[in-house]
């Protein structure tokens, strides 16, 4: 067998495909092949920028942002809709007018916010921040995803919630207190660390501030400390207590709020995973990703050290973290036992990696994945179990962990392997990590390609580099 092509289908079909097929990278040929490549701005660092240069005083610039993606979309129409003036100057520069810390929209405005989680936790607590009520909704899975921690700390800090749907789930009617100036707030473990994100970034524009104290284990930590560092480097003036479970945020020293910014967005570290893992599962591929350093805020920036901790080769250098797999044969994995409470959004992909280890992996930090884009974890189960691995959840009794089980001498990698259509739940991540699967294991289809819109357009004509370097 020699190494495949690219296939036909992608690109530029698989967004509209309704499959793609996935050639093996594995051959009888040795591999030797670099890749570098720079994913599209970071979703998390980019919502959250958009939010602060909304609200904030002046005209901020965001570079390298990500605009082509839904979750984006859906983000900056719903800002357009509340009244800020934002205009695109080239591929993914952003001016973006601040309303001084408040916003007036039309009266009855809804904003549809599709299956975009991001966007509609920290819009719904910004409604606080409005001079009229706003109802957020979303799709038909965005009206399952559960929410009702977060109306819990609005209505304590004075706000009229409405459900007006089902109880603790999008679409809500969100109308703020009058004359709020303060937040100080007790919150206990939550399902999701968008509910802390989305208050803290009303600090910055609030006289008195914000303080949250985190009773219990904290939610995906990760993406908290994301938040408040950059709410810091923006010039928020921010207090934290030593084991950081006490955060305030507040108006900069001897500002009335956060004053406008010039901001680079860093390349997306989650949509780097899959290409770090691309790289580990091939002997003899390299993958650099331009942009991310071992200093990144995101969370998904320790994928790389994951991979080599499963017998890939690592480096961090001036051109970014760069993964490389190695070893003889079909270059069989080392097995983890690991804990993704702070990244949990790569915990497909390491799945992915997971199904050609030599025996099984433990995973902690898994239980945000049922309340994503679909219950990751059943959907897990489902997939892999087409090609022979089993996938537990709970484990003895505990809903946080997950064990990966390949099988008995290892996934079928045959050149007669029986075709296999993975299904994706218009789940991006899904689609996105089950495609690896492929790079060693022949007759892989990816049903519903498209998905992959939702964060990152042009993962297929990134993932076709790795076939032609």
């Amino acid at each position: 067998m020699t190494h495949s092509s690219a296939p036909d289908s992608f690109p530029p079909d698989a967004l509209a495909a309704a499959s793609v097929r996935i050639p093996t990278l594995l051959g009888s040929a040795p591999l030797s092949r670099r890749v570098t490549i720079r994913p599209p701005g970071s979703k998390s660092l980019t919502n959250r920028a958009l939010l602060l240069a909304a609200l904030a005083e002046g005209r901020s610039t965001l570079r390298s942002a990500l605009v082509d993606a839904d979750d984006a979309q859906r983000m900056l129409a719903a800002l357009r809709a509340l009244g800020v003036r934002i205009e695109l100057n080239g591929e993914d520069t952003l001016s973006i007018q601040g309303t001084g810390g408040r916003f007036s929209p039309p009266s009855g405005l809804t904003l549809d916010l599709g299956n975009a989680g991001t966007a509609t936790r920290f819009l719904a607590a910004a409604s606080m921040l409005s001079n009229a009520p706003i109802t957020i909704d979303g799709d038909a899975r965005m009206r399952e995803r559960p929410i009702g921690e977060l109306v819990s700390a609005l209505r304590q800090c004075g706000a009229t919630v409405e459900s007006l749907g089902s109880p603790s789930c999008p679409p809500i009617r969100v109308s703020a207190p009058a004359g709020l100036r303060s937040i100080r707030l007790d919150i206990p473990t939550t399902q999701s660390s968008q509910f802390i994100s989305a208050l803290l970034m009303l600090g910055p524009f609030l006289p008195g501030g914000v303080t949250i104290r985190l009773v219990g284990a904290i939610t995906s930590p990760s993406y908290i400390d994301m938040t408040v560092a950059m709410l810091e480097q923006l010039g928020a003036t921010v207090r934290l207590s030593d084991d950081r479970h006490v955060i305030r945020i507040a108006p900069p020293e001897n500002r009335d709020r956060l004053q406008a910014f010039d901001l680079e967005i860093e390349p997306d570290a989650s949509g780097a995973t899959y290409f770090w893992a691309a790289a580990a599962l091939v002997p003899g591929l390299s993958c650099t990703l331009a942009g991310i350093t071992e200093m990144s805020t995101q969370g998904d920036a320790k994928f790389a050290v994951a991979c080599a901790q499963m017998g890939a080769a690592y480096r961090a250098g001036p051109e970014g973290l760069t993964v490389r797999g190695v070893g003889g044969g079909n270059g069989t994995l080392t097995p983890l036992r690991i804990d993704m409470e702070r990244m949990p959004d790569a915990v497909m992909t390491l799945a992915a990696l997971a199904c050609f280890a030599n025996g099984q992996t433990f995973i902690r930090g898994v239980r945000t994945l049922r309340v994503k884009e679909t219950d990751r974890v059943a959907a897990l189960r489902n997939e892999l179990s087409k090609i022979g691995v089993r996938v537990e959840s709970p484990v003895a009794g505990d809903d946080d962990a997950m064990l990966i089980k390949p099988p008995e001498g290892g996934v079928d990698c045959s050149a007669g392997a029986p075709a296999v259509g993975f299904d994706t739940y218009r789940d991006h991540r899904m689609a996105m990590s089950l495609a690896l699967i492929g790079l060693r294991r022949p007759n892989v289809t990816i049903n519903d390609p498209g998905c992959v819109v939702k964060t990152y357009a042009t993962y297929w004509t990134d993932f076709a580099r790795l076939y032609r370097g």
